[in-house]
Parts: structure tokens; sequence; C-alpha cells
């Protein structure tokens, strides 16, 4: 019985040497894939575009490291990438997965549930996934219908994009993100649960959105071109108001991205220390200087104001009075980011896409460059900028070890042309491959 337990202690032992030697902690992590890049763009910081090159992927979805030439790991799948140009996986800021404007715009609002809604997201988030769009912020939709739609993506039950999520938008009573242009009886139906109306009323909102799972608070600081009234689209909120909105979410650890339209909102939004604008339609020198002050985002969704102004010219999906601030909002859209650009206020990547058809968001690309970007600067804004606008700087957004393996293959030099982004053939999300045509 001594000398077996003799045995045993100096088993144990050696097991614990073993454990703590150089050999265990520098043991290399096991590489599930391996992707074989014809060209890469690991990181649109630098610019620099790399040839021939293997990026090894872990069986927890995470890049383990990138090396020179074509290497074959024993074990790992190969994936064949070699005519292709790679780079990580892009992040759209702002985007409605659970709804799509169309002809059926006032109906969907009171026939479809939150179950029909995520339902819906289900499909916007594979479409929005196979444009090789990695990452999304979904900014104002129902809680029950986002929120379910999140987590079945974290669960891997369905396939889509990481979601940042608000859910519900905070605004002040009657205001963008509340209900308009239904009947009093099916307002109060309809009314947003994140309507509110003075200070404190809105400190409630925010915990309240907040407690429902909000990773981040969106409100509509002004009013917007899709509410149906026909309310204008300069600043909504009081200042009181917006000033308790940002210091309650930022006591609990949630920026504030603010929907802002006219120059006046965005520059009490931007006063009040919100993290972001959304649109920023009508930005003049002041806004200009907070957004440096601040180091706040601006996220321009240009595609979305050139959408509604197709659609005003068209007919047939807005009403009237949506029709109207649609004809005004959309050219200053483009104006807004050129003067952005030249101010060098940060960008982030969005499109407000459920305006726009869910899966071209990559058009928001060209008007970028129209804008005055380089096609490299433009592919920054939507990777390395937007995960550090959504704080994943250390998740996605540059094809390095450690981070997550999200990453999109394209025929062509999106650094030439940034119209290839149109059509992508590879995406890998999370370490798993969705499309690879």
């Amino acid at each position: 019985m001594l000398q077996r337990g003799k045995l045993l202690a100096g088993a144990l032992g050696a097991l614990a040497l073993l454990a703590g030697s150089s050999f265990a902690q520098d043991a290399a992590p096991q590489v599930a894939s391996v992707i074989h890049a014809g060209r890469l763009l690991a990181d649109a910081s630098n610019g620099r575009v790399l040839t021939e090159q293997s990026i090894l992927v872990g069986a927890d979805g995470r890049i383990i490291g990138i090396e020179a030439g074509y290497v074959t790991p024993p074990g790992a799948t190969i994936i064949d990438q070699r005519r292709r140009f790679v780079l990580p996986g892009l992040i759209d800021s702002h985007v409605h997965l659970t709804s799509e404007l169309g002809p059926n715009q006032l109906l969907d609002e009171v026939q479809l549930s939150p179950s029909d809604q995520a339902m819906r997201g289900v499909q916007n988030a594979q479409i929005t996934l196979g444009a090789g769009f990695t990452t999304v912020a979904d900014l104002g939709a129902s809680n029950d219908a986002i929120f379910a739609l999140r987590r079945a993506i974290n669960e891997g039950r369905v396939q889509g994009p990481r979601i940042i999520a608000s859910g519900s938008s905070v605004t002040p009573h009657g205001g963008h993100g509340d209900a308009n242009g239904f009947s009093p009886a099916v307002v109060d139906v309809l009314r947003s649960p994140s309507a509110c109306s003075g200070a404190d009323d809105c400190r409630r909102a925010v915990r309240r959105q907040i407690q429902a799972g909000a990773d981040v608070i969106k409100i509509t600081a002004t009013g917007g071109v899709l509410s149906n009234t026909a309310a204008g689209v300069e600043q909504q909120f009081t200042d009181a108001e917006l000033a308790a909105i940002v210091e309650s979410a930022h006591a609990m650890g949630r920026r504030v991205t603010a929907h802002a339209h006219g120059a006046g909102g965005i520059n009490a939004a931007l006063r009040a220390g919100v993290d972001s604008i959304e649109h920023g339609s009508y930005t003049d020198a002041e806004s200009l200087r907070l957004f440096r002050r601040n180091d706040a985002y601006l996220v321009p969704t240009i595609l979305a104001g050139v959408t509604v102004e197709e659609m005003a010219a068209a007919g047939g999906v807005l009403t009237p009075a949506q029709a109207q601030k649609a004809r005004e909002v959309g050219t200053r859209m483009r104006q807004s980011i050129q003067n952005a650009r030249r101010a060098g206020v940060r960008v982030a990547f969005g499109t407000d896409s459920g305006v726009s058809r869910h899966g071209i968001n990559a058009r928001e690309f060209q008007f970028l460059v129209e804008g005055g970007y380089t096609p490299t600067e433009a592919i920054r804004i939507a990777t390395v900028d937007a995960a550090d606008h959504l704080q994943l700087g250390d998740v996605t957004g540059r094809i390095a070890a450690g981070y997550a393996a999200d990453i999109i293959a394209v025929d062509g030099d999106p650094t030439q042309d940034v119209a290839v982004l149109m059509n992508v053939p590879f995406v890998m999300a999370r370490g798993a491959t969705f499309k690879n045509e």
C-alpha cells in the first residue's frame, strides 16, 4: 500500500511539473481551418496588401495567426481563396433587420406581431450576412423581436451577423420614434414603450431599455423623414431631457447614439454628450467643432437618403408628409459627408438598411468614395473604425491573431474599385463558413 502511494505521488508530481512546463504553456491551439488568400488586406488602417498568405482559424472561431505562403496544418480544412482578395468582414453600424420599407409599411405596423418581425429578421439577417456584413448594429426594433434574434444567432440556432441591438428607440411622445398617423385609439396601442416626456421620465425610459437588454441606447433627437407626421426634422427632445438620457445611459455602461437631421438637434445632442450621430444631414460649423471636441462618430447612412429620394420621385410608398421631408434631406446627406471628411470627423459605416433593401448595404461604399474618401479609407470606415465605434475594436474589424474569424473574399480589388464589394462570394463569420461560391 505504501509503495502504491509513493508511485501515485510521483505520478501526480510529474503531471504537475508537466502542467507548469513551457511545453504545456506553449502548446499550439488546434487549427480547424486555413484560408489560402491570394491577396490579403488584414488591416485597412495601414492599407498594406499581402500576397499568398494563410489565415489559420481555430476551432473556437478565432484567428490563430497569419503565415506567409500556403501552409497546410495537419487535420485542417483548406479553404481555397487563392484567386480572390481577402479582407475583414464588413460592419454596418445602422440597420433594421426586422423590417423593410415598402408599400405595406402602415399595415405592417398593425398586422405584424413581434414574432412575425423576428421571423422576417431571420431572413434579413441571412441576406445581410451573405452580403459580407458579419457585424451589424440594429437601431430601432421591437424589443421582443430583435433581442430574440440576437440570442438565436449568439446560440448558433440561426445564421446571421453579430448583432449589437438597441431595441426600441427612446423618443419624445409624438416624436420620430413614436406611433404617428393613426387614430388615437390605434396610437395608444402602438405607442413606443420607450416614449417619454420630461427628464425624469426619460431617465426611466433609458433604464427600462437597459433592463430589457439594450446594448446601446438609440434616441430620436430630431424629427425624421419616415415618421408619418409633418413635424419637420429639427430638435424634439429638450436639452434637459437629452442630458438626463446621456447621464442615465453612461451611468449604466451604455453608449448613446442619436438619430439627428437638423443642425440644432445635432448640436444639442452633441452638447449633451451623445457618443455618435446617425444621419447628421444638416451639420454646420458648430456641429463639426462639437464632433471633434467630443471625439464622437458620425454614421452618415447616405444610402437611406438616396433611397427615400428615389421613393419620393417614384411614388407609391411614402406618404405625403414623408415624401416632402425625403426630397429635402437626401441631398443634404451627401453634402454632410463631404463636410465631415474635410473637418476630420470620425466616421463609421452605416446604411439604415430596412429603409433600403437588405443585402445592398455595400452600395454605401460608392457614396463614401463620391464624398472624397479613397476606397481603402472607405473599407477602413466599415471595418476598423466601425468596430471601434461599436466598442468591438478588440473583437473584429481586423484579420489578426486573437480576433474573431470574420472574413470575406471578393473577386477583383476593392482597394481600387469598391463596386466589387457588391458581390461577396465568400463569407466566414466567427470561424464558420456561411458562403463559398
